[in-house]
């Protein structure tokens, strides 16, 4: 595979609209409500069959103490710690009807905790959560799980590093976004390099295996010169990986984002210099290209899993295991169980009177059809590795790829010409120049957004 990338302006202005992410396929547009639990239920019975899965496990803490106006998570902000108890007793009561589902013996390889902020938790609620993990699931002991953990610098004391490490987690994100004071006070995010540089030196005494940290491009006063200074603080301690996410400015759908005056954006213009700057730079310092915002040094896991052809992407981002089936717990979280997607519901009254009940809290899902799952072969090769050898999707899935897909492969022709990609009747090849658009092409083979283009979605760059 050609690791280079190359940024073109001309091309990316022409390409730059709106598609999804494909951290799933069907994206969540397709999620309905005919998905319910007992189809749930029967999607996680089936998963039990010999040879087993591994498990993936996500945790949604949905609270955070102040609003980031950029944000576009579900979230609950309160500065109230007390309300994380009641929540927490309803993912333990969740993390039973689970687990009551599954094989015990299907490990977990995988184990996220995100938000919101899980570090609002105390030390003890962090604890009490794990152990109820442990007791549900079987993790591993051996520290070869990869178990990892979003961090807001702001939420840690002197010995949380420790804890978290005590506690099995071995990887970490940190939110970062920006170092600039004026930048950091138009988006009420207010985190000095201190805490942050702190938090990563403990993580690397401590033996964390692997520490991310998330940049956003496109915030209120943002400039090529200022975001590349904070760029090259962050470069300075050299973290195995970095995402680099564009800010999009929906108020209408995003409601703390209406605090946000949209004269002060970097202008369009400036804001794809902003990114132009920062993938030369990142590429200048030794970082591989993983694919959408994900850069991550040359030995780092997912470099490793791109080059080995085992890299995937689900709705953490981009993965090293794609054999696992995903558990969704706490509010809005999405699990990819068999061949299925589900979500649980959005808010916390739903949740506590649905667990309260002694019901599995999911209120919508999809069940994949034999196109669907063709499809989602094709676009996560895209995606993931920038290359498609068809006489692999043949002979995985027993149809003649030029024939079944050959309205797509026409509207190829373009983007070939454009210099995005290269294909013949054998295989696709995205090219150094089609990297950034990998979205785009991406799109080609979404049948759904084929049959209704008016969806809503974040633009590709």
């Amino acid at each position: 595979m050609q690791q280079s990338t190359i940024f073109d302006l001309d091309l990316i202005r022409r390409y730059d609209k709106a598609g999804p992410r494909y951290t799933s396929y069907p994206t969540a547009v397709q999620f309905h409500d005919g998905f319910n639990e007992a189809t749930y239920h029967e999607y996680a019975v089936n998963s039990n069959t010999l040879p087993l899965k591994p498990l993936s496990l996500y945790v949604h803490i949905p609270f955070c103490d102040t609003v980031c106006f950029y944000c576009a998570c579900n979230k609950v902000v309160t500065k109230d710690r007390s309300k994380a108890a009641p929540y927490l007793a309803r993912l333990q009561q969740e993390m039973r009807l689970q687990s009551a589902l599954f094989n015990p013996e299907r490990p977990v390889t995988q184990l996220h905790w995100g938000g919101g902020t899980p570090t609002f938790l105390s030390h003890a609620e962090m604890r009490e959560l794990m152990e109820g993990i442990r007791k549900n699931f079987k993790l591993f002991d051996d520290d070869s799980g990869e178990y990892s953990i979003e961090i807001d610098p702001r939420e840690m004391q002197a010995d949380t590093v420790a804890l978290l490490r005590e506690l099995g987690f071995n990887r970490m994100s940190l939110g970062v976004q920006d170092f600039d004071p004026k930048v950091q006070k138009a988006v009420n995010r207010i985190q000095s390099e201190e805490q942050t540089f702190r938090v990563l030196e403990n993580a690397h005494s401590k033996g964390f295996k692997s520490v991310s940290l998330d940049l956003i491009y496109g915030l209120p006063f943002q400039s090529v010169e200022s975001f590349a200074a904070t760029l090259e603080k962050i470069l300075a301690i050299k973290p195995e990986r970095l995402s680099v996410f564009n800010y999009a400015h929906l108020p209408t759908l995003f409601k703390p984002q209406r605090r946000i005056n949209q004269a002060d954006l970097p202008s369009p213009a400036e804001k794809l210099e902003i990114l132009q700057n920062t993938i030369n730079r990142l590429i200048e310092a030794g970082y591989v290209y993983i694919g959408m915002d994900h850069f991550a040094l040359p030995d780092d896991e997912l470099a490793l899993a791109q080059r080995n052809g085992t890299l995937y992407r689900n709705f953490q981002g981009y993965s090293t295991h794609a054999d696992c089936d995903l558990i969704g717990l706490g509010i809005t979280s999405i699990g990819k169980v068999g061949d299925s997607y589900s979500q649980n519901v959005k808010t916390l009254d739903e949740y506590y009177t649905l667990i309260d009940g002694g019901h599995l809290p999911v209120f919508r899902g999809v069940g994949l059809s034999a196109d669907d799952k063709l499809r989602r072969a094709v676009i996560t090769q895209l995606i993931c590795h920038f290359n498609l050898e068809f006489s692999q999707i043949e002979t995985e899935y027993n149809i003649d790829f030029n024939q079944y897909f050959s309205l797509e492969l026409a509207e190829l022709e373009k983007m070939q010409a454009d210099g995005l990609l290269v294909y013949n009747d054998k295989r696709i090849e995205i090219l150094p120049a089609g990297k950034l658009l990998v979205r785009n092409i991406c799109m080609i083979f979404d049948a759904y957004l084929r049959e209704n283009k008016e969806q809503r979605f974040s633009k590709v760059i």
